[in-house]
């Protein structure tokens, strides 16, 4: 078994857990695998261990990896020794890519034709651009909608009050389909202190769902990354957002002008 199997494995196994321990299904929560710093063939690898949800922090990246697997499943389909077990890949399940960073109005269209599902949609003015190219693209595109649950400057979403407004224009539009809310807790060592954060947009979720936002397909709440995905799980969350946890720890000296967990989303 490899490192990077190991690592997968037990990121499954404390999701488990932590759906036992609020006496949930493990498979009532979607593991997101957060490709920033990953290598190609550690994406092919999770791919050929049953792994679809994988989620990318910019735009731009987004659409590049998204193409290098399209042309990596083609090349199995003519060439099925390309893959490790080509046996047992399912070449006919396509991967589900999910924008979980900032999302610039004038970088949407890039992934337009391929992101499964935007995480990140803090205002409506970007939720008007994702309307633009749907309706260009003549498909439905899924968002959530980005909470800055913590009040830090530092932090994209929109406040806790103006959530709702936004929601409900959304569900206005033609080819944009509000399914839930995601946010981000302060950066801690310790877990804890994220359950804080996550109760409070687990109940802003809750309460939104209750007044009939989404017309009954409310139902994705994005919440928890490498540090804190358990704690998110006792509070709710349905979708988690790993990273590190899973590819391994990345050195970011080279990476200063990089976005950092704090305002990207990973």
């Amino acid at each position: 078994m490899t490192e990077l199997e190991q690592r997968y494995n037990d990121v499954k196994e404390r999701i488990r857990a932590a759906c036992e321990r609020s006496g949930r299904s493990p498979d009532s929560v979607y593991l997101i695998a957060v490709t920033k710093y990953a290598e190609p063939e550690d994406i092919r690898a999770l791919v050929e261990l049953g792994h679809r949800d994988f989620g990318e922090n910019r735009a731009i990246q987004l659409a590049q990896r998204a193409g290098i697997m399209n042309d990596w499943f083609d090349r199995v389909r003519a060439m099925p020794r390309t893959a490790r077990d080509a046996s047992t890949l399912d070449v006919d399940s396509p991967i589900r890519w999910h924008m979980i960073g900032h999302l610039q109005r004038n970088k949407a269209r890039k992934i337009g034709d391929c992101v499964r599902l935007v995480h990140s949609v803090d205002s409506l003015r970007l939720a008007e651009e994702i309307q633009q190219i749907a309706n260009r693209l003549d498909r439905t595109i899924d968002v959530l909608i980005q909470v800055n649950v913590s009040g830090e400057e530092q932090k994209y979403g929109l406040p806790i009050a103006a959530a709702g407004a936004v929601a409900e224009q959304i569900d206005t539009m033609i080819n944009v389909r509000v399914r839930g809310l995601m946010t981000m807790a302060p950066l801690s060592e310790n877990p804890e202190d994220s359950r804080a954060h996550f109760a409070r947009c687990a109940d802003l979720f809750l309460d939104m769902r209750r007044d009939g936002v989404g017309e009954g397909h409310f139902d994705l709440l994005s919440m928890g990354m490498s540090n804190d995905y358990e704690v998110a799980i006792e509070e709710g969350a349905n979708i988690v957002r790993v990273g590190s946890a899973i590819f391994g720890e990345r050195d970011l000296s080279d990476e200063a002008h990089a976005d950092l967990e704090t305002t990207s989303g990973l």
